[in-house]
C-alpha cells in the first residue's frame, strides 16, 4: 500500500444555501491521494511540464511496466472553496478576463510553500446541471472537484484528445469514490424567496 499523501485540508464554504460535509470531504480526499494513481498512458494529456516530472520520476523508480501506477495530485495543502455562479464569475473576470458563469476554476499551488493549490466550485452550477440531466447533486459537485484536483495533478483538457483522457481519468476517480461509499452529502437549499413574491399557502394541492 502506498505510503500516505502529506496533505491538509482547507474548506471554504461562500456559498449561503450548501451543506458541506467537511469529514467527508476528508475522507474522499484522501481515497484520492491513496488509490488513484496516473496511468503512463494518461502522458500525452498532461501540461509538458507536469508531463516531464513525471517521466523523471518514472525513471528514477525505474517503472517499466506500462500498467505501473504512479501518485497525482501533489502534496501539501489543497483549498477547496465553494461559491456561487456570481462569485466565481467574477473570478473568472478577474483571473481569465471572461466574465461568464462557469464551473470549477484551478489555482495552481507552490510546492516550494508546501501548497499544492486551490479548487473553486459553483455549487449554483451543479444544482443546475443536476436538475437538468436528472442527475444526483452530490455527485456532480464531487466531480467539479475531482476534475479541479486533476488539473492540480497535471491533466489538461485544452485537445479533444486530452479531454477525453481527462474525461477517463474522472470517471476512474468517481469509481474509487463510489466504491467506498465515499461521495461527499452535498446537499444545497432552495433560493430564498424574493420580498416582492407573494406567500405560498402552507398546504399544496395535489393534482390529477
Amino acid at each position: 500500500m502506498p505510503a500516505p499523501v502529506p496533505r491538509t485540508i482547507e474548506i471554504q464554504n461562500r456559498h449561503p444555501r450548501l451543506r458541506v460535509p467537511a469529514r467527508e470531504l476528508k475522507r474522499a480526499l484522501a481515497l484520492l491521494d491513496a488509490e488513484f494513481r496516473v496511468l503512463p498512458a494518461d502522458l500525452p494529456a498532461f501540461a509538458p511540464a507536469r508531463a516531464r516530472e513525471v517521466l523523471a520520476a518514472l525513471r528514477q523508480a525505474k517503472i517499466q511496466n506500462p500498467k505501473s501506477k504512479i501518485s497525482a495530485c501533489p502534496p501539501g495543502e489543497l483549498s477547496l472553496v465553494f461559491l456561487t455562479d456570481a462569485a466565481l464569475a467574477a473570478l473568472h473576470a478577474d483571473f481569465m478576463n471572461d466574465p461568464s458563469t462557469t464551473d470549477v476554476i484551478t489555482f495552481e499551488g507552490d510546492a516550494t510553500a508546501g501548497l499544492a493549490g486551490e479548487i473553486c466550485v459553483s455549487a449554483d452550477t451543479a444544482a443546475a446541471y443536476a436538475r437538468e440531466h436528472g442527475r444526483d447533486f452530490a455527485t456532480e459537485l464531487t466531480l467539479y472537484l475531482v476534475h479541479g484536483w486533476l488539473h492540480l495533478a497535471g491533466y489538461d483538457d485544452l485537445r479533444p484528445a486530452k479531454k477525453r483522457r481527462m474525461r477517463a481519468a474522472e470517471a476512474r476517480a468517481l469509481k474509487i469514490l463510489s466504491a467506498h461509499a465515499a461521495i461527499p452529502g452535498f446537499r444545497v437549499g432552495p433560493p430564498a424567496p424574493s420580498r416582492s413574491a407573494k406567500p405560498r399557502r402552507s398546504r399544496s394541492a395535489k393534482a390529477g
